[in-house]
């Protein structure tokens, strides 16, 4: 791909770029790709949630909008391995619904969410590049599916509850390997290779191609986005080798501390026992030095320490401390 043809990562678009009201159709585009439906957005709304105690938690989104149903969606894109994926996007779906709900309001006002997530980790098994997921209640006997009633406009209708409840898409961008032939996959093909078709007619990517050409960035964004590349790079290289050299001075701790356990010992189920618990301590002491190293030099980076301790699973004191 040449530089006129060069595209910016949705991760840092979706940060900077895709706020602008005149670039909401790349958004739209994706959401409609989706939801199999037109998608509409008429506002952006405020990313991070309002503490309503000093120690309620943030939801700190990438994108939060509603559309001309009031309906709203959460786009968030996860780079680095978050253990807590599942309760972190549902907590931020209950923190949509309550936020958006005024005290007072009959229950009727409360809005459909969708939780789009677009991670570029190994989420765990599973061997699709996009899962969906929806709340249906079924029948432990007669496997029917619960619809209830509902009063709207005056009439009785029914209402079954993934009308009701959050819907969630998770959008493995590292796990599609596929020629990009439907809008789906040519979607899949941008967040994870920068490519878009100039024939393109999937929604969203159109315009993407002219909102998110690399060299129609001012110098201050064309520099931005360079040092946001380079960040990446260099995060995902210091995570890769610390993980590997945590593994083998574990590796080479936990058999150094076996076999000295399992001598003194004397004894072969000492040998044994102390092999193994000497290969447990020396990995988990491997790992936590290479965590530990990662987590400085995130930190020299200028990454937020909330994100250093959800990037490597350390506590935020620890990686103050560093």
């Amino acid at each position: 791909m040449n530089a006129e043809n060069k595209y910016v990562r949705f991760d840092w678009a979706v940060k900077r770029m895709l706020r602008d009201k005149a670039n909401f159709g790349v958004l739209e585009g994706l959401m409609t790709v989706l939801l199999g439906e037109q998608v509409h957005i008429v506002e952006l709304l405020e990313s991070e949630g309002n503490q309503e105690t000093s120690d309620d938690k943030f939801n700190r989104v990438d994108l939060k909008a509603k559309n001309d149903k009031g309906e709203i969606f959460i786009v968030e894109v996860q780079l680095t391995r978050e253990l807590y994926y599942l309760e972190r996007i549902l907590y931020g779906t209950a923190k949509a619904i309550t936020e958006h709900i005024k005290l007072g309001n009959t229950f009727k006002e409360i809005k459909k969410v969708y939780s789009i997530s677009i991670v570029y980790f190994d989420l765990g098994k599973g061997s699709d590049y996009l899962y969906h997921g929806t709340s249906k209640f079924v029948g432990v006997h007669t496997k029917d599916t619960l619809q209830i009633n509902v009063k709207e406009d005056g009439a009785i209708r029914m209402k079954t509850p993934e009308e009701v409840f959050p819907e969630y898409y998770i959008m493995r961008v590292n796990q599609f390997n596929d020629v990009a032939t439907t809008p789906l996959e040519e979607w899949m093909d941008y967040l994870k290779n920068g490519h878009i078709k100039d024939d393109t007619t999937a929604p969203g990517l159109a315009e993407a191609k002219e909102k998110l050409q690399y060299m129609m960035l001012n110098n201050a964004d064309r520099h931005a986005y360079d040092e946001h590349q380079t960040a990446i790079m260099i995060q995902n290289d210091v995570l890769s080798t610390a993980r590997e050299e945590g593994l083998a001075e574990g590796r080479a701790k936990g058999i150094a501390e076996g076999r000295a356990e399992g001598i003194a010992e004397g004894r072969a189920e000492g040998i044994a026992e102390g092999r193994a618990e000497g290969r447990a301590k020396g990995r988990a002491e491997g790992r936590a030095e290479g965590l530990e190293e990662v987590a400085r030099n995130l930190k020299n980076m200028g990454v937020s320490v909330r994100d250093i301790a959800l990037a490597t699973g350390l506590s935020e004191d620890v990686v103050h401390s560093l």
